[in-house]
């Protein structure tokens, strides 16, 4: 607990105060030297929704998985077999005649179905899945990312390159579309190249401070209501360790082996809320 405390402490020293939005800052990461995978998500909304974290147990046909998000949706999760997803709002495209955005609760379905980034490419294909508001990312636990994107009638694949894949709010294959050039997505770009610099090893606590720089402290919106980083979850998908900063605070803080809450038979639901 004492090193996930840390972790948050080191964002808000490092901090760079932007425009509030309503936004998302996605990073699958390779270790090169241990082969080690991180993924790190950074999910800023409005900070009255209650959410949660949900844990579903094994059965003969579904896999042990987590999700994190709100009103029966993932937003992002992980499950018993290392394959991670999360998403992020992008500007609209035309929708793809024969495909259509989900109408329930795709992530989980995804999580308790899919075991790889290929078998999640399928699936999507298999439902007839095409978002045109918003784009995917799928990492597995092989060193394999992808950002699933449709654009102009057509799915994009945009292919982890070196040995870290970064998502945010504009499209990576149609970066004129808008919402770009993104600060958030650079700041993580240059984190990581300072990173990488130092002699020290790199583990969870590094490979999440690299988005330090793009988690967004609490703000009033237009309409009046407080919007900022609701969540910021990171996680070590080599090694199953879980760690969940409920809107950048010190006191809520959850950490999970999920080795062992995977190994559980009963459904698990766990509500995001301010420690008193």
């Amino acid at each position: 607990m004492k090193k996930a405390k840390l972790l948050i402490l080191t964002f808000l020293l490092g901090l760079i105060i932007p425009n509030t939005t309503l936004a998302c800052s996605v990073l699958y990461y390779v270790d090169v030297k241990t082969g080690k995978v991180y993924a790190i998500n950074s999910e800023d909304y409005f900070l009255d929704v209650k959410a949660y974290i949900q844990i579903e147990p094994k059965t003969k046909k579904k896999f042990a998985r987590l999700w994190y998000g709100w009103d029966n949706f993932a937003q992002g999760g992980i499950n018993e077999k290392g394959l991670f997803f999360d998403g992020a709002v992008t500007p609209e495209q035309q929708k793809i005649k024969g495909y259509t955005n989900p109408k329930n609760n795709l992530g989980d379905k995804i999580l308790a179905k899919c075991a790889t980034v290929e078998e999640a490419i399928a699936f999507l294909e298999k439902e007839k899945i095409a978002l045109d508001r918003s784009h995917i990312m799928f990492g597995d636990k092989t060193g394999k990312a992808v950002v699933v994107e449709w654009i102009n009638g057509e799915k994009k694949l945009n292919w982890i390159q070196d040995n870290k894949l970064i998502m945010t709010n504009y499209l990576l294959a149609k970066p004129e579309a808008g919402n770009y050039p993104c600060r958030r997505h650079k700041s993580i770009e240059n984190s990581i190249v300072e990173m990488e610099k130092s002699s020290e090893n790199i583990n969870l606590l590094k490979v999440g401070n690299t988005i330090g720089r793009a988690v967004q402290p609490a703000a009033k919106a237009s309409n009046g209501k407080m919007v900022g980083t609701l969540y910021a979850t990171f996680i070590n998908i080599t090694d199953n360790e879980f760690v969940l900063s409920y809107k950048l605070s010190n006191e809520n803080i959850i950490k999970l082996d999920l080795t062992k809450e995977f190994a559980k038979s009963k459904r698990q639901k766990i509500k995001l809320k301010d420690k008193k």
